[in-house]
């Protein structure tokens, strides 16, 4: 007797695009962070200019961010909140080079990605980027990282 078939639950747009706004204020913040304490030292040297040194760079630290958060372990800050995750298409954990293709769409040429996406693979749910590096996104099981059936935790505002 064959066993069933694995079920894969596809993650909604409406996951995904709040994963990405959660992942986009992280690394601006992060960004705008970086480049104020550049500013301070500038002002401190004696070398003020009018642009940043980190002005343009919100795609490159986007696209390094997801790609090694998604690589080593399929989400992003912002997937791990909404309980979602980049697999390949059987529902596997996706390699670094995987991530760095599907990242590189978002990142990049996200207006492009989504619309070739919504027109072409809009039943699968993909964008561009996802359908040429073979991957989905995925709903996770928020209790997957639950204790183990076998223990009991008591938290302080139990005793």
């Amino acid at each position: 007797m064959a066993d069933a078939p694995r079920q894969v639950h596809i993650a909604s747009w409406d996951d995904r695009f709040l994963a990405w706004i959660i992942d986009v204020i992280l690394v601006g913040a992060v960004l705008a962070g970086l480049g104020e304490a550049a500013g301070v030292f500038a002002l401190l040297t004696g070398s003020l200019s009018l642009s940043t040194p980190f002005a343009g760079l919100n795609g490159l630290a986007l696209f390094v961010y997801w790609t090694a958060l998604e690589g080593s372990q399929g989400q992003s800050a912002g997937k791990m909140v909404m309980n979602i995750a980049v697999t390949d298409e059987r529902g596997d954990p996706i390699d670094y080079t995987t991530a760095a293709i599907e990242s590189f769409g978002k990142a990049f040429l996200l207006p492009l990605d989504i619309l070739i996406g919504w027109l072409a693979y809009e039943a699968e749910g993909l964008r561009l980027f996802n359908k040429l590096s073979s991957t989905i996104v995925v709903e996770t099981d928020a209790d997957d990282d639950s204790q183990p059936e076998d223990v009991e935790y008591v938290y302080p505002s139990e005793r």
